[in-house]
């Protein structure tokens, strides 16, 4: 067993330090491949604390706000510089830390490093428009303000893109922030902020804080030095973030996930289709937003579809995700576990027939670990709960329909609209799916998961605030306009 002493404690990073938080509790960060290794302890702050965060990022903001554009720029440059180079340790963490492949732990730094790169270009582009004015004598046009302080609050699943794709434009606009990863994730989110700190940002700009939700978090929300809220994680929680912040007249942004479909239509492309279905629904051990939990088929090739997927799923090689070969990971901890287990349960319990998995893996190199099969069900109607509710799991729902009207029908009777995606070779039937899917993102012959860096991403229905995150669409939520009328 790994000892106290073995460990390191990451501390809070508060105006351009690593400090320890005044409480002397910790939380230990660890493995789901192997729940006896720890990979960090993280300090349970306290409100105290976070006052303490608030401040040093209030006193930095007016200074950083006043920089130009190309300087701010500058800076995520460094840093993504800096992380390009850190590429390599803070992908491994990141596999310890929460169990996602380590190919896929490599991409999604490198999606950082991309994202900081783009959005420091961000700093070169206008921040306003100049708008005719009835007066022929002045001069009338709008500029953009920061926020001030933002409080970035973000889950496990991608502990490195998910708070770069908040933070490098709440930056690049002028704000200072604080961010507030999910504990399960925290230790990776802390090599991040170590890149910002080598980058030598001004002192109290980027700051970083640990502790549990129900103190960090909602500290956050009530924060009356908190001028907007950035946050992402499940919809119940989301609904209390944003009722919070509203309640107190600041800004807020949700992203809350999916009950995300794929719909597999007659003259679809089969094998692409298979392909995307296991890739969107099984990869990150189905702990995406975006990722594939229903697959809605046509009745005329469901069969020979659900062959292919079959035997497909069943090769997939599950373990620890630093092994070579590995294709899936385990949940991100016991308590995700166990949540994906209970919904495979209740599809059993509701009448699903259940083709594949569902069980928890304890063969000798997994006994240690979070492991599930991959698992498929079949003979799912659209009111059982594994068709309504996120799971978060590696887990597939087979629904067989008759037409693209139908599929549309049961694609939409849900609560959530993140993401979706429609197999087909039928340019009507794209043109009909784009128009009629209530998704924020539809994508065609492509897997449900995943959205490129430069385009705006968020949900409609309960998967979002209706905001829109990354590409240029992010100036929206991290600045105010401010109308600016000038006499001669």
């Amino acid at each position: 067993m790994v000892t106290k002493t073995d460990v390191e404690t990451y501390l809070n990073f508060v105006n351009g330090s690593w400090i320890s938080a005044s409480s002397s509790e910790v939380a230990a960060s660890i493995n789901p491949a192997n729940q006896n290794e720890i990979v960090g302890y993280l300090q349970k702050s306290t409100k105290e604390d976070l006052d303490t965060v608030v401040e040093a990022a209030k006193a930095a903001q007016k200074a950083w706000g006043k920089l130009s554009g190309a300087e701010r720029g500058s800076y995520l440059y460094k840093v993504a510089d800096i992380m390009e180079s850190r590429l390599e340790d803070i992908a491994e963490t990141m596999t310890r830390e929460m169990g996602k492949t380590l190919p896929e732990a490599k991409g999604e730094t490198a999606r950082g490093v991309a994202i900081l790169r783009y959005y420091a270009g961000e700093g070169m582009r206008k921040v306003g428009d100049v708008i005719p004015s009835t007066d022929s004598s002045a001069l009338m046009f709008t500029s953009r303000v920061p926020l001030g302080v933002v409080g970035v609050i973000t889950p496990w699943n991608f502990p490195v893109a998910i708070p770069i794709w908040k933070m490098a434009p709440a930056l690049i606009y002028g704000n200072t922030i604080v961010l507030k990863p999910a504990q399960e994730a925290a230790v990776t989110a802390a090599k991040v902020i170590a890149c910002f700190e080598e980058a030598k940002l001004p002192n109290g700009v980027v700051n970083f804080i640990t502790g549990s939700g129900s103190v960090i978090g909602q500290g956050l929300v009530d924060h009356p030095g908190i001028n907007g809220i950035t946050f992402t994680g499940s919809d119940t929680v989301g609904k209390q973030v944003g009722q919070g912040v509203l309640a107190r007249g600041a800004k807020y942004q949700l992203e809350m996930g999916g009950k995300n479909p794929v719909i597999v239509a007659e003259d679809a492309d089969l094998d692409l289709a298979v392909e995307a279905t296991i890739s969107g629904g099984l990869r990150s051990t189905g702990q995406k937003c975006t990722a594939t939990s229903r697959v809605i088929v046509h009745s005329s090739v469901y069969d020979t579809f659900k062959e292919k997927l079959l035997n497909q799923v069943k090769e997939i090689k599950v373990g620890n995700g630093l092994e070579e070969g590995v294709w899936m990971g385990p949940s991100a901890s016991e308590s995700q576990l166990n949540t994906v287990l209970s919904y495979i349960e209740k599809g059993k319990e509701e009448g699903a027939t259940l083709l594949l998995g569902g069980n928890r893996i304890l063969d000798q190199e997994c006994a240690n670990g979070f492991f599930v099969e991959p698992t498929v069900f079949e003979n799912v109607t659209t009111d059982m709960t594994i068709a309504q509710e996120e799971i978060f799991g590696p887990v597939l729902a087979l629904m067989k329909v008759d037409s693209l009207d139908e599929a549309l029908t049961v694609a939409n009777d849900v609560n959530y609209g993140l993401s979706a995606s429609i197999f087909t070779t039928n340019i009507q039937k794209m043109l009909t799916f784009i128009n009629d899917m209530d998704a924020g993102l539809v994508r065609i012959n492509a897997e449900s998961a995943g959205v490129e860096l430069q385009a705006p991403f968020g949900g409609m229905k309960q998967s979002s605030s209706h905001s829109r995150e990354q590409g240029q669409a992010a100036i929206e939520f991290f600045t105010s306009i401010k109308t600016v009328f000038v006499k001669g």
